[in-house]
Order: C-alpha cells, then sequence, then structure tokens
C-alpha cells in the first residue's frame, strides 16, 4: 500500500480545506497549504504555507513540488461576480494544479466538486453519480465548477489517481458562508420561504465532507488506478435528508430567531431573480443581488443525493450523525454571541 509523505492542501484556510489539513496533521502527515492569505492557526498545527494564487501557474509548480497527493479545495464560490473571476479560480486554477501535478510527479489528487454542477433547476431525489450536467447553467459558480470537476476527471491515469467529491450545502461550527449568511437574512426580516416550504435537501456536517476527502484518499493508496474510487465522481452529504425550511426554522428558532413564515411563490422568485441579475448587469455590480435565479431553485426545489457509491467506492460513513451535527451547530452559534443584543 502506497503512503502519502508530503501533501499539498489548496484552500486549507477555507471551512473544508481547514478540516481536512487537520486530520492529516493527526496523522503526522507533512502538510503544505497553498493559500492566497495568511493562516497562523495553520502555520501552528506544523503545516508550511504557500502564499499563492492559483492564476500564477509558475508558482503553483514550484509550490507542488516534491508532493505525492494533492486535496484541491481552493474555489471561488458565490452567486454573482464577475465570470472572468470565477473562471480564473476554478478553470484555469484547476487547469494549473493539474499541470503542476503532472509536471512534479503528483501521484494522487482528490478535487472538491460541488454538487451544483448536476443541478438542472429541478427537483433530484436520492440522486446518483449517473447525473449528467445541464446544458443550461444558472450560476457562474456551477458552470466553471463543472468544466474545472470534468477536467480533474479526464486527467486520470495510471500516473495520476483522480476522485472528485460533491458535497452538498456544508454546515457546522465555524461556517463562514452559508448560515450567517440565513441568520442575518432571517433576523433582520429580510428571509422569505420560497415554494411550498417541503423541499427536501441533503446536507453535509463538515466533519463529514472532510472524512470523506481521507477515505477516497486511503482508497487510492490502497488500490490506485484499480480502485472503484479512481476517475469518479462522488455525492458526499449526511446520512439523511432534512425539510429545509423546517430544519433551518429549527435552527433560527434555537438560536433567538423568529422563525421565516412569509412566503414567495417559487415562479415569482425565479422571475425577480432574474430582474435583479438584469439590474445588477446594468449597473456592474458585483455584491449579490437580493435574488438570483440560481438561488431562487435551489430554495424551492428537492436535491438529495444516495451515498451508496460512495459507500460501495471507498467506504464512505458520515462520522457524525444530522441530529449531533445540529446540535454542535447551534452551539457554536450561541457561542459566537448572534444575535447580538
Amino acid at each position: 500500500m502506497a503512503t502519502m509523505t508530503r501533501v499539498m492542501v489548496t484552500g486549507g484556510g477555507g471551512f473544508v480545506g481547514k478540516n481536512v489539513v487537520k486530520r492529516l496533521r493527526a496523522r503526522g502527515i507533512d502538510v503544505h497549504v497553498l493559500a492566497r492569505g495568511s493562516y497562523p492557526e495553520l502555520e501552528a498545527l506544523g503545516c508550511t504555507m504557500h502564499r499563492v494564487d492559483l492564476a500564477d501557474a509558475s508558482t503553483v509548480s514550484r509550490a507542488l513540488a516534491g508532493c505525492d497527493t494533492v486535496f484541491h479545495v481552493a474555489a471561488r464560490a458565490g452567486v454573482w461576480g464577475p465570470r472572468h473571476a470565477f473562471e480564473d479560480a476554478n478553470v484555469r486554477g484547476t487547469e494549473n494544479v493539474l499541470a503542476a501535478c503532472r509536471a512534479n510527479g503528483v501521484q494522487r489528487l482528490v478535487f472538491t466538486s460541488s454538487p451544483s454542477v448536476t443541478f438542472d433547476g429541478t427537483d433530484h431525489l436520492d440522486a446518483s453519480n449517473d447525473l449528467p450536467y445541464p446544458t443550461r447553467w444558472l450560476s457562474d459558480y456551477p458552470r466553471t465548477k463543472a468544466l474545472a470537476e470534468a477536467a480533474v476527471l479526464a486527467a486520470a491515469s495510471p500516473d495520476l489517481h483522480v476522485v472528485a467529491l460533491r458535497p452538498h450545502l456544508v454546515y457546522g461550527p465555524d461556517d463562514p458562508h452559508l448560515l450567517p449568511r440565513l441568520l442575518a437574512r432571517a433576523h433582520a426580516g429580510r428571509l422569505r420561504i420560497v415554494g411550498d416550504g417541503t423541499n427536501r435537501v441533503s446536507l453535509t456536517y463538515v466533519d463529514n465532507a472532510a472524512v470523506a476527502h481521507l477515505q477516497a484518499v486511503d482508497a487510492l493508496l490502497q488500490d490506485g488506478a484499480a480502485s472503484p474510487a479512481h476517475g469518479r465522481a462522488f455525492f458526499i452529504n449526511d446520512a439523511e435528508p432534512v425539510v429545509l425550511w423546517d430544519w433551518l426554522n429549527r435552527l433560527f428558532g434555537e438560536v433567538g430567531v423568529e422563525p421565516v413564515r412569509g412566503r414567495v411563490p417559487a415562479g415569482l422568485a425565479y422571475h425577480l431573480g432574474s430582474v435583479a441579475e438584469g439590474a445588477w448587469s446594468l449597473l456592474g455590480r458585483t455584491d449579490d443581488p437580493p435574488m438570483t435565479r440560481f438561488v431562487a431553485r435551489q430554495l424551492a426545489t428537492s436535491h438529495t443525493y444516495s451515498l451508496t457509491p460512495a459507500r460501495e467506492a471507498f467506504g464512505y460513513v458520515p462520522e457524525v450523525e444530522g441530529e449531533d451535527g445540529f446540535r454542535r451547530t447551534v452551539a457554536s452559534i450561541r457561542m459566537s454571541g448572534f444575535p447580538a443584543s
């Protein structure tokens, strides 16, 4: 069985990346982190930091010198922004990582993708890995992540063993993205239930996202190109889906925020998103519009995913049960002092 001796984690200072880094360090592995910012917490863990922009191919290649394994977690996320910014980070950045892997003889690459690469605006229930990429995109984020994922899977070879993971709606303590935005909007009275409020979604507690990365790379270490995980993409989430708006309202109530009761029909939300996108484009604004077509569809539809392919290919088992993850998240929000009095 092969071993990991020197590992690079791109985006290691982010929500998922940091948790991957901590697990690697707990194994005593020499971890290098490629990021645009400074992260003293990771340096304190013994990581070697590389302050590099993924768009700079030559410095990315130098940073990966000597690495045998790469976790490519870095990405530009979001529902709005300049098209070139998403393409530079997600497409060209991934192309640069792939080129650096080839140039430096990296043997394994675990790519953090997203279920949004298959999202076509309709319900997906217990969907498996055979979902195709859509023919029409509602946002540059899923479009560019799909292009990046396709490039990674196409790079699979006897010399470079790859796997793509698609964790869905990652949440948990210290979440800097998903829940803080929803909490802020709900606290300000600016959040509405989109659709009939019965849509079911798969969530991913952050520890479950991180453990999937380690389980996947262990499968590549054990079997290499013969692993059933090699060259494939897998949905990752908690074991059981939730009714999205019931789950959110329960969380809001636990942290002292009034539950969301106002509703907007799904069709109207989509229309308002289209109007807002047009206005933001006309004005050249880069901040998030109050609604977008992608967000309208995401909030109104069901999207749940089967864990069977990941379980069979590399033994994925969620480490944290959904109720436990919910409780840990609530405790973290309370400790943060939200909402401020």
